[in-house]
């Protein structure tokens, strides 16, 4: 609402009152009611227009992406440029509009035209408060935006017409204990000797928001690697995954073909970026979208390929620091977090749905704290932690995921079952095939396991690992029923098995298969980007045993992990190929996967992971990504 000051005269002869000029109400408008338009005709957007909630109130992007791709990667010298200046560039970082891409990226406000203003009358918008280098503004002049200073006027002629602004956040929200993303935009008119009035509107920046699978797959990601030194014959067989999973994103349906990393050799593309996204509504009421690539706190060189590669019209990345390159740097890999579809549960609401990640609470380690606080000030999908300190790798992608389902919910849980795992062995056992073969895998570039289904059933560490594995995995479940609501009814449990590092003692493989070549292989392959996936569990343990700390026996994967795959649509599920015992011409747990998911409406399709990924400690959901669809308003539930 508009302030003003008008000053009255009071003459004395004949008692006759002279009324001063009054200064012309200044009324300034946003799309408070997120229907796209700003309503300068009507009070649409006017009730709350210096209030701000989830359900109403203005919106405006962080235009942190480079719609025509003039960030440079490399200096003048062609050096690659450091990640503080990759990450400096981006179409916020000046004051130029860079074209119609650019300014779809503003969100609007108006000017109520105001027809009774003098000659003399002048008006300014601006940015104000503390935060006012948060945002920019642009006003639009004979059909072209220009950048709007605090002190440029706006002419007598403008406020009669009313004119239309622009305006765009700087930067995301990082740390809502600093700025929690609100802007306030005040618009000033002087008309002579009338005073002065303004009105005051308040935006909020747009959260950045993680995918959840109620969102359509619409781009998938992939490593492709190049032939290596250290280990002869493993890039033929990642590049052969990269020909299966086109093929098999083609079949679910997904037109635009799979984006390759090539540059920097990590072949976990779920690992250094979490897709996610930005949004508002957009002119017909259409969302208006930006993805925001966020990389991993890891010193992990991967990450650069997304302002290199990706970074562009309406993408942009965003990069919060580094967490510890220790033991719990495994916990910042983003394969450690993924989205709960939206829920409401006892009086709390997530439109959006709501992130997990994992800890390590036997270890006192969680991921790093600048990810934490920029996950938690979006305010929107507060963090929810489970524990994987029984993992070697400490991912929540290991044991859980969440499918799209056609129910009330709209989704179920994907939930790894060592119990069921080795139910299956032991039946094969009972049935007389205790013999056969664990595993079905040929040999490549380096010797498949050789152990029988007798052998994995005789081992005492391999069964106290699965007792483990069950058992923190039925913790975490308790956790997401507390937290969802969610039913033992609305939960589909995959046959699944994990074991130690160190079982070869037994005759069996451990998760970290590599280990035998020797050199530096695992580093090269690692999922957690900094230490081979192991190494950094015994870390762990040798830092809880000099705090005193009974020691946990951390796990991975045994057999390919079924759960730590992709959702492709809403009724196919890509999963790794189980390569498990092959008793009357049918593998024993590829069929156990593929009765769990059909029961959840999915076709499972399989693709070979094992030589590209397993024997890294990962599976297919490790070394991918996926973009998903952004079209639905954040807001609502």
């Amino acid at each position: 609402m508009a302030t003003g000051m008008a000053s009255v005269l009071i003459g004395t002869a004949g008692m006759q009152a002279t009324a001063a000029p009054v200064a012309p109400k200044a009324d300034l408008r946003a799309d408070v009611d997120r229907d796209g338009s700003v309503d300068v005709m009507g009070d649409s957007d006017t009730a709350g227009e210096n209030a701000w909630t989830r359900l109403r109130g203005a919106v405006l992007l962080p235009n942190i992406d480079d719609d025509t791709k003039r960030c440079p990667v490399r200096d003048a010298a062609g050096k690659r440029l450091s990640d503080a200046q990759l990450a400096k560039c981006h179409d916020a970082a000046d004051t130029v509009l860079n074209g119609a891409s650019d300014a779809a990226d503003l969100a609007r406000l108006k000017t109520v035209p105001a027809p009774e203003v003098s000659d003399r009358a002048t008006g300014t918008v601006a940015v104000v408060g503390k935060d006012k280098g948060k945002a920019r503004l642009f006003i639009q002049r004979a059909g072209v935006w220009k950048h709007l200073k605090p002190s440029d006027k706006l002419t007598a002629a403008e406020l009669r017409s009313g004119v239309e602004l622009g305006i765009e956040a700087t930067d995301v929200v990082r740390d809502a204990g600093k700025w929690d993303g609100t802007v306030r935009v005040r618009f000033s008119v002087a008309d002579g000797s009338g005073g002065t009035t303004t009105d005051d509107v308040r935006l909020k920046t747009a959260p950045v928001l993680t995918h959840h699978h109620r969102q359509k797959a619409q781009e998938v990601l992939v490593t492709k690697m190049k032939p290596f030194d250290e280990l002869d014959g493993y890039a033929e067989e990642q590049n052969k995954f990269v020909k299966n999973l086109e093929r098999e994103v083609k079949a679910a349906g997904i037109s635009k073909p799979v984006k390759k990393f090539t540059s920097y050799q990590d072949p976990w593309a779920q690992d250094f970026v979490e897709p996610g996204y930005v949004s508002m509504t957009g002119p017909g009421g259409k969302t208006h979208a930006m993805r925001v690539m966020i990389r991993s706190a890891q010193d992990r060189p991967a990450g650069r390929e997304l302002f290199e590669k990706l970074r562009g019209k309406n993408i942009g990345v965003v990069q919060v620091g580094k967490g510890k390159q220790d033991a719990s740097a495994t916990l910042n890999s983003m394969g450690n977090l993924e989205t709960i579809p939206p829920y409401s549960h006892k009086g709390e609401e997530y439109p959006a749905g709501r992130i997990i990640m994992g800890e390590q609470p036997d270890f006192k380690h969680k991921p790093a704290k600048e990810m934490r606080t920029f996950l938690s000030s979006q305010g929107m999908q507060s963090p929810l932690l489970l524990d994987t300190a029984w993992l070697g790798v400490g991912h929540v992608d290991e044991f859980v995921q969440f499918l799209p389902a056609d129910t009330e919910r709209g989704w179920r849980i994907g939930l790894a079952d060592p119990e069921a795992g080795l139910e299956l062995l032991r039946e094969a056992k009972a049935d007389g095939h205790g013999k056969k073969r664990m595993f079905s895998v040929p040999d490549k570039f380096m010797p498949a396991p050789k152990e029988t289904i007798d052998q994995v059933l005789a081992s005492k560490k391999f069964l106290a690992d699965n007792k483990l594995a069950a058992k923190r995995i039925k913790a975490n479940l308790d956790i997401l029923k507390a937290e969802t609501g969610i039913t033992d009814a609305e939960v589909i449990r995959v046959p699944g098995l994990y074991s130690r590092g160190d079982l070869g003692s037994q005759g069996l493989t451990g998760p970290a298969k590599l280990s035998k070549l020797g050199g530096n292989v695992l580093d090269t392959l690692g999922r957690n980007g900094a230490k081979s996936p192991f190494t950094a569990g015994k870390e762990a343990r040798l830092e809880a045993g000099k705090q005193g700390k009974r020691p946990i026996q951390q796990t991975g994967a045994y057999i390919p992990g079924a759960v730590n795959g992709v959702v492709l649509s809403d009724s196919r599920y890509l999963a790794a190929k189980q390569w498990g015992p092959v008793i009357d011409g049918k593998d024993v747990f590829g069929e156990a996967v593929s009765a769990a998911y059909a029961t959840a409406g999915f076709t499972t399709a399989y693709i070979d992971d094992w030589y590209s990924y397993h024997i890294g400690s990962g599976e297919v959901h490790c070394g991918t990504n996926t973009l998903r669809d952004t079209s639905q308003p954040w807001w609502k539930s």
